[in-house]
């Protein structure tokens, strides 16, 4: 799975955290991070869910 971020995309709603928090974090600005850019593939949905719950798309997500 690869991990891809538009970081000046992000708004700072923090779903990704909540879906995904052992994978994505906010900075101190609120602004998305990776904690783990090769999560374990029963990881993948909560990943996926990541992705699609971000109300500004800056999380893309691909199958390796």
């Amino acid at each position: 799975m690869k991990i891809t971020l538009e970081v000046d995309a992000c708004v700072g709603g923090g779903q990704c955290v909540m879906a995904a928090p052992d994978v994505f974090d906010q900075d101190d600005d609120g602004l998305v991070v990776v904690l783990d850019d090769d999560p374990a593939p029963e990881r993948a949905d909560d990943v996926r869910l990541a992705a699609r719950l971000c109300p500004a798309r800056a999380i893309q997500v691909e199958d390796a």
